[in-house]
Protein backbone atom coordinates (compact mmCIF):
# COMPACT_ATOMS: atom_id res chain seq x y z
CA UNK A 1 0.00 0.00 0.00
CA UNK A 2 1.48 3.70 -0.76
CA UNK A 3 0.92 6.47 0.48
CA UNK A 4 1.71 10.52 0.88
CA UNK A 5 2.41 12.08 3.23
CA UNK A 6 2.91 16.38 3.05
CA UNK A 7 4.88 18.21 6.04
CA UNK A 8 6.36 21.62 6.96
CA UNK A 9 9.45 22.67 8.23
CA UNK A 10 9.59 25.81 10.25
CA UNK A 11 11.63 27.48 13.40
CA UNK A 12 15.08 25.81 14.39
CA UNK A 13 14.46 22.35 12.38
CA UNK A 14 15.64 24.61 9.76
CA UNK A 15 19.17 23.72 10.47
CA UNK A 16 18.29 20.26 10.31
CA UNK A 17 19.70 18.36 7.17
CA UNK A 18 18.47 16.06 4.81
CA UNK A 19 19.97 12.86 6.29
CA UNK A 20 19.04 13.77 9.73
CA UNK A 21 15.28 14.85 8.74
CA UNK A 22 15.37 11.26 6.97
CA UNK A 23 16.02 10.03 10.48
CA UNK A 24 13.76 11.57 12.60
CA UNK A 25 10.93 10.12 10.14
CA UNK A 26 12.02 7.06 10.58
CA UNK A 27 12.01 7.18 14.39
CA UNK A 28 9.14 9.06 14.31
CA UNK A 29 6.94 5.58 12.59
CA UNK A 30 8.03 3.74 14.97
CA UNK A 31 7.40 5.46 17.80
CA UNK A 32 3.97 6.17 16.58
CA UNK A 33 3.27 2.11 15.88
CA UNK A 34 2.52 3.00 12.02
CA UNK A 35 2.41 -0.47 10.32
CA UNK A 36 5.41 0.65 7.98
CA UNK A 37 6.88 -2.02 5.30
CA UNK A 38 10.42 -2.98 5.53
CA UNK A 39 13.12 -3.84 2.17
CA UNK A 40 13.98 -7.97 2.28
CA UNK A 41 17.42 -8.53 2.61
CA UNK A 42 20.25 -8.89 4.92
CA UNK A 43 19.40 -5.09 6.59
CA UNK A 44 15.88 -3.97 6.12
CA UNK A 45 14.94 -0.76 5.90
CA UNK A 46 11.69 0.87 5.66
CA UNK A 47 10.66 1.77 2.58
CA UNK A 48 10.31 5.52 2.05
CA UNK A 49 11.26 8.47 -0.20
CA UNK A 50 11.49 12.12 -0.53
CA UNK A 51 10.31 14.37 -2.92
CA UNK A 52 13.22 16.69 -2.74
CA UNK A 53 15.83 17.20 -0.03
CA UNK A 54 15.20 20.92 1.48
CA UNK A 55 18.62 23.02 2.02
CA UNK A 56 19.94 23.85 5.17
CA UNK A 57 18.50 27.24 6.51
CA UNK A 58 15.67 27.06 4.15
CA UNK A 59 11.94 26.47 5.68
CA UNK A 60 8.61 25.26 4.30
CA UNK A 61 5.43 24.64 3.76
CA UNK A 62 5.04 21.82 0.91
CA UNK A 63 7.40 18.86 1.59
CA UNK A 64 6.72 15.48 0.82
CA UNK A 65 7.44 11.82 1.89
CA UNK A 66 6.13 8.56 -0.26
CA UNK A 67 5.95 5.59 2.37
CA UNK A 68 4.81 1.82 1.82
CA UNK A 69 2.45 0.34 4.07
CA UNK A 70 1.38 -2.88 5.40
CA UNK A 71 -1.61 -1.17 6.65
CA UNK A 72 -3.36 2.22 7.53
CA UNK A 73 -5.56 3.74 9.70
CA UNK A 74 -7.65 7.00 8.34
CA UNK A 75 -5.91 9.57 7.55
CA UNK A 76 -6.54 11.78 10.51
CA UNK A 77 -5.66 8.83 12.79
CA UNK A 78 -2.28 9.21 10.86
CA UNK A 79 -2.31 12.49 11.10
CA UNK A 80 -2.16 13.00 14.79
CA UNK A 81 -0.48 9.89 15.37
CA UNK A 82 2.62 11.48 13.89
CA UNK A 83 2.20 14.79 15.42
CA UNK A 84 2.02 13.58 18.77
CA UNK A 85 5.90 12.28 18.22
CA UNK A 86 7.10 15.37 16.56
CA UNK A 87 8.31 18.59 17.25
CA UNK A 88 6.07 21.16 16.41
CA UNK A 89 8.53 22.70 14.10
CA UNK A 90 7.79 19.49 11.92
CA UNK A 91 4.57 18.52 11.72
CA UNK A 92 2.42 15.86 8.95
CA UNK A 93 -0.22 18.56 7.32
CA UNK A 94 -1.85 15.76 4.66
CA UNK A 95 -2.09 11.82 4.40
CA UNK A 96 -3.10 10.40 1.08
CA UNK A 97 -3.59 6.79 0.10
CA UNK A 98 -1.97 6.37 -3.51
CA UNK A 99 -3.17 3.96 -6.32
CA UNK A 100 -0.74 1.07 -6.21
CA UNK A 101 0.97 2.01 -9.89
CA UNK A 102 1.40 5.38 -8.98
CA UNK A 103 5.02 7.27 -10.02
CA UNK A 104 6.98 8.16 -6.98
CA UNK A 105 6.90 11.99 -6.22
CA UNK A 106 10.89 12.58 -6.76
CA UNK A 107 10.19 11.58 -10.44
CA UNK A 108 6.80 13.52 -10.72
CA UNK A 109 8.80 17.17 -9.73
CA UNK A 110 8.27 19.61 -12.50
CA UNK A 111 8.54 22.75 -10.30
CA UNK A 112 8.29 24.72 -6.87
CA UNK A 113 7.57 27.93 -5.72
CA UNK A 114 9.67 29.84 -2.89
CA UNK A 115 9.38 32.81 -0.87
CA UNK A 116 12.50 34.94 -0.63
CA UNK A 117 12.32 37.65 1.94
CA UNK A 118 15.56 39.70 3.12
CA UNK A 119 15.90 39.75 6.65
CA UNK A 120 16.23 42.65 9.33
CA UNK A 121 19.82 44.08 9.67
CA UNK A 122 21.11 43.17 6.16
CA UNK A 123 22.08 45.18 3.21
CA UNK A 124 20.81 44.75 0.06
CA UNK A 125 20.71 46.45 -3.46
CA UNK A 126 18.91 49.67 -3.33
CA UNK A 127 15.52 49.64 -5.11
CA UNK A 128 15.35 46.17 -4.62
CA UNK A 129 11.89 45.63 -6.64
CA UNK A 130 12.26 48.03 -9.51
CA UNK A 131 16.19 46.48 -10.13
CA UNK A 132 14.65 42.51 -9.73
CA UNK A 133 11.78 43.32 -12.28
CA UNK A 134 13.93 44.30 -14.73
CA UNK A 135 16.84 41.64 -14.36
CA UNK A 136 13.81 39.25 -14.53
CA UNK A 137 12.07 40.66 -17.52
CA UNK A 138 15.55 40.15 -19.63
CA UNK A 139 15.79 38.19 -22.72
CA UNK A 140 18.61 36.16 -21.33
CA UNK A 141 19.90 35.35 -17.83
CA UNK A 142 23.39 33.62 -17.82
CA UNK A 143 25.52 32.55 -15.04
CA UNK A 144 27.77 30.04 -13.85
CA UNK A 145 26.22 26.36 -12.67
CA UNK A 146 28.44 24.65 -10.44
CA UNK A 147 28.03 20.73 -10.02
CA UNK A 148 30.07 18.13 -7.74
CA UNK A 149 31.53 17.19 -11.39
CA UNK A 150 31.34 20.12 -13.56
CA UNK A 151 30.42 23.74 -13.88
CA UNK A 152 28.69 25.05 -17.35
CA UNK A 153 27.16 27.92 -18.18
CA UNK A 154 23.03 28.29 -18.17
CA UNK A 155 20.36 30.65 -19.12
CA UNK A 156 17.52 30.96 -16.14
CA UNK A 157 15.21 32.65 -18.45
CA UNK A 158 13.19 29.88 -19.22
CA UNK A 159 13.32 27.77 -15.74
CA UNK A 160 12.08 30.71 -14.33
CA UNK A 161 7.35 30.49 -14.38
CA UNK A 162 6.76 33.28 -12.26
CA UNK A 163 7.47 36.14 -9.92
CA UNK A 164 5.59 38.66 -7.73
CA UNK A 165 6.38 40.86 -5.15
CA UNK A 166 2.81 40.45 -3.12
CA UNK A 167 1.04 37.32 -2.53
CA UNK A 168 -2.26 38.24 -4.66
CA UNK A 169 -0.04 39.22 -7.72
CA UNK A 170 1.63 35.95 -7.41
CA UNK A 171 -1.42 33.90 -6.86
CA UNK A 172 -2.74 35.68 -9.83
CA UNK A 173 0.16 34.94 -11.93
CA UNK A 174 0.20 31.17 -11.06
CA UNK A 175 -3.55 30.48 -11.11
CA UNK A 176 -3.41 29.18 -7.65
CA UNK A 177 -4.53 30.62 -4.04
CA UNK A 178 -1.37 29.46 -1.59
CA UNK A 179 -3.18 29.35 1.80
CA UNK A 180 -1.98 31.24 4.64
CA UNK A 181 1.81 31.64 3.84
CA UNK A 182 3.22 33.55 6.06
CA UNK A 183 6.75 32.70 6.63
CA UNK A 184 9.90 34.70 6.10
CA UNK A 185 7.88 38.12 7.13
CA UNK A 186 10.31 40.73 7.95
CA UNK A 187 10.14 43.86 9.13
CA UNK A 188 11.51 45.57 6.02
CA UNK A 189 8.90 43.92 3.95
CA UNK A 190 11.47 43.15 1.18
CA UNK A 191 10.67 39.86 -0.57
CA UNK A 192 9.76 38.16 -3.59
CA UNK A 193 7.88 35.28 -4.62
CA UNK A 194 9.35 32.88 -7.44
CA UNK A 195 8.15 29.67 -9.20
CA UNK A 196 11.26 27.46 -10.51
CA UNK A 197 11.52 24.64 -12.20
CA UNK A 198 11.86 21.87 -10.44
CA UNK A 199 13.55 17.99 -10.96
CA UNK A 200 15.94 15.72 -11.33
CA UNK A 201 16.95 17.07 -15.08
CA UNK A 202 16.21 20.82 -15.09
CA UNK A 203 16.93 22.14 -10.85
CA UNK A 204 16.90 25.46 -10.52
CA UNK A 205 17.60 26.50 -6.97
CA UNK A 206 15.82 30.08 -5.49
CA UNK A 207 20.00 30.83 -4.24
CA UNK A 208 21.51 30.40 -8.26
CA UNK A 209 18.69 33.22 -8.69
CA UNK A 210 19.87 35.22 -6.40
CA UNK A 211 23.08 35.11 -7.21
CA UNK A 212 22.46 35.99 -10.96
CA UNK A 213 20.75 39.04 -9.72
CA UNK A 214 23.45 40.18 -7.42
CA UNK A 215 25.61 39.29 -10.42
CA UNK A 216 23.50 41.86 -12.86
CA UNK A 217 23.75 44.42 -10.35
CA UNK A 218 27.07 44.31 -9.17
CA UNK A 219 26.69 43.36 -5.92
CA UNK A 220 27.99 40.76 -3.21
CA UNK A 221 25.73 37.86 -3.03
CA UNK A 222 25.27 36.85 0.95
CA UNK A 223 23.27 34.24 1.28
CA UNK A 224 22.64 34.89 5.14
CA UNK A 225 20.98 37.66 4.54
CA UNK A 226 17.88 35.96 2.50
CA UNK A 227 15.49 33.49 3.98
CA UNK A 228 14.12 30.78 1.63
CA UNK A 229 11.05 29.23 2.01
CA UNK A 230 9.38 27.05 0.31
CA UNK A 231 5.69 27.03 -0.32
CA UNK A 232 4.51 23.99 -2.60
CA UNK A 233 5.93 21.48 -4.95
CA UNK A 234 3.97 20.46 -7.92
CA UNK A 235 4.09 18.11 -11.27
CA UNK A 236 3.03 18.55 -14.34
CA UNK A 237 0.10 16.30 -16.03
CA UNK A 238 1.11 17.71 -19.48
CA UNK A 239 4.94 16.40 -19.57
CA UNK A 240 3.75 13.40 -20.42
CA UNK A 241 2.22 14.63 -23.90
CA UNK A 242 5.82 15.33 -24.58
CA UNK A 243 4.69 18.56 -25.41
CA UNK A 244 8.71 20.10 -25.12
CA UNK A 245 9.91 23.13 -26.86
CA UNK A 246 13.92 23.65 -28.06
CA UNK A 247 15.11 25.46 -24.67
CA UNK A 248 13.83 21.86 -22.59
CA UNK A 249 10.92 23.73 -20.55
CA UNK A 250 7.19 22.54 -21.16
CA UNK A 251 5.29 25.18 -23.53
CA UNK A 252 2.26 24.17 -22.19
CA UNK A 253 2.01 23.72 -18.34
CA UNK A 254 -1.09 22.20 -16.11
CA UNK A 255 1.02 22.69 -12.58
CA UNK A 256 -0.79 20.53 -9.94
CA UNK A 257 0.41 20.08 -5.98
CA UNK A 258 1.51 16.72 -5.32
CA UNK A 259 -1.01 16.56 -2.43
CA UNK A 260 -3.48 16.40 -4.94
CA UNK A 261 -3.14 13.03 -5.64
CA UNK A 262 -4.69 9.82 -4.29
CA UNK A 263 -7.53 9.91 -1.61
CA UNK A 264 -8.02 10.45 1.76
CA UNK A 265 -8.32 7.16 3.92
Amino acid sequence: MKARMKFNKSGSMKFIGHLDVMRYFQKAIRRSDIDVAYSTGYSPHQLLSFASPLGVGLTSDGEYLDIQLNSTKTSKEMIESLNGVMTEEMQVTSFRILPEDSKTSMSLLAAADYLISVKDGYQTIPNFKEKFESFINQKEIKIIKKTKKSEKEVDLKPFIYAYGFTKPEFEEKIGRNLGDTTAGEYKNGIKVYLQLTCGSVNNIKPELVLEAFCQANNWEYNPFAYQIHRIELYTDTNAKKGEINPNGSQTKRNLVPLDQFGEIA
